[in-house]
């Protein structure tokens, strides 16, 4: 199957000729920064910290109208990617480009039954008849084209242009730093490396004498043949010694103000870099920068996916995350028996909060019995009345003694009874 026919199952493509022009003039076409934003360790390591953590969300669909595509988008949404790798590359696309593109997949029916994500970089929207559509550019040479309508987009950094994020031009003086200091500490090492001398001539020589000596006695002291250790010269040189090589160390605080620049052009600290980091560093960084893309995520699939009465009838995607997971164990313990005898989780939810497989009947709730309604206070708060009857003295002994239920309304209690029947005696 060719990849344009999967996408659009062999449907003809119009001839698209001019532009789509925005409100401001802008020509929306799209490029990531000169030299790479991705080519760099550093902010490549940032990009994929947060496509990483964002592929973990878990896609849900709410509603009946697509409730059959639910386990399709939890588990492979096109023919070439998995959830994860969907997810990760969107996320990817957003933190480089700052705009990515999702697109429906149609069967040969016409209904959808996929999602595919495209990079902006290769995109251009364009207008042909009346209609604008969004047309890409494979890998191949050859184009395809949606209607806009359909597509899904994602974007970050919105400012100048009407639809799109922006490009990622305040980044370049922070990635010229990242070059200019990997390139002092490679020829720092090299020069490190090399075993230098400094030689005091003792006669007037010759500029190309004074070179063929240097040859010399490099070759001759300094090359692999000399393997006794041992360095000799003649009175050529009066004074020979060794020029000692310090090892080169990056500076400190310019690797801090770099680090601290791309850790606060991508939302993220160090700590989550290099996966340090507790329950608050993780619940800061979900709060600031996943929670925001997931939530966008979920507004954009729903919009492309549903009509306008599909949704006002509930219908919905949302991606959702397990917060927990990097809590401490007093925390999860706490949660789940807090939320767990209160039905607000069931035991695939605690089962999900440690981690570990469902269980067999684990949708069920629980809630403890002594909890009651605010309404049902007063009748809760009733104390019931106990009366002790005595057996006749023969006997010598007496009855424990018992509880009777509050009196009903209207009727009179044990003590007003006994004093009724005095008077009636009387």
């Amino acid at each position: 199957m060719k990849f344009l026919d999967y996408l659009f199952h062999g449907k003809e493509l119009r001839y698209i000729d001019s532009y789509f022009k925005m409100l401001n003039g802008y020509s929306p076409t799209f490029t990531s920064y000169n030299g790479g934003v991705y080519e760099m360790d550093l902010t490549r390591t940032a990009v994929n910290s947060f496509a990483t953590h964002c592929s973990k969300l878990k896609p849900e669909i709410e509603g009946s109208a697509l409730k059959s595509l639910e386990k399709t988008l939890q588990h492979k949404p096109n023919y070439f990617m998995d959830t994860t790798k969907f997810i990760k590359r969107l996320a990817t696309y957003v933190a480089v480009e700052h705009t990515a593109f999702i697109i429906p997949i149609d069967d040969e029916y016409g209904r959808l039954c996929g999602w595919y994500p495209l990079r902006a970089q290769r995109c251009e929207v364009v207008e042909a008849a009346g209609q604008v559509y969004l047309r890409y550019l494979f890998a191949n040479g050859e184009h395809g084209a949606i209607e806009f309508e359909r597509v899904g987009i994602m974007t970050d950094f919105e400012y100048t242009d009407d639809l799109f994020g922006e490009d990622n031009r305040t980044l370049k003086p922070t990635m010229q730093l990242i070059h200019t200091q990997n390139e002092g500490i490679i020829n720092a090492v090299k020069n490190s490396a090399n075993i230098r001398f400094l030689a005091k001539v003792a006669n007037m020589l010759k500029p190309e004498d004074i070179k063929k000596e240097r040859q010399r006695f490099t070759e001759d002291n300094l090359s692999a043949d000399n393997d006794s250790g041992m360095i000799i010269y003649d009175n050529k040189f009066s004074e020979l010694k060794q020029v000692e090589s310090k090892p080169y160390t990056p500076n400190a605080l310019q690797m801090q103000h770099i680090q601290e620049n791309v850790c606060t052009h991508f939302g993220t600290n160090m700590d989550i870099l290099q996966n340090k980091f507790d329950e608050n560093t993780w619940n800061a960084y979900y709060e600031g920068k996943i929670e925001p893309f997931a939530i966008q995520l979920s507004l954009v699939m729903t919009n492309m996916s549903f009509t306008e009465r599909e949704r006002a009838c509930g219908n919905a995607i949302f991606f959702s995350a397990n917060r927990l997971q990097y809590a401490s164990n007093a925390t999860k313990l706490s949660v789940s028996t807090q939320l767990f005898d209160r039905a607000l989780l069931n035991r695939n939810g605690v089962m999900d909060i440690w981690n570990m497989a469902h269980v067999e009947d684990g949708e069920k709730y629980y809630i403890r019995k002594e909890y009651t309604e605010v309404s049902e206070l007063q009748k809760s708060n009733e104390k019931p009345q106990i009366i002790i009857q005595q057996t006749p003295a023969a006997t010598g002994q007496a009855t424990e003694p018992q509880q009777t239920p509050p009196a009903a309304a209207g009727e009179p209690t044990g003590e007003l009874k006994e004093k009724e029947g005095v008077n009636n005696a009387d």
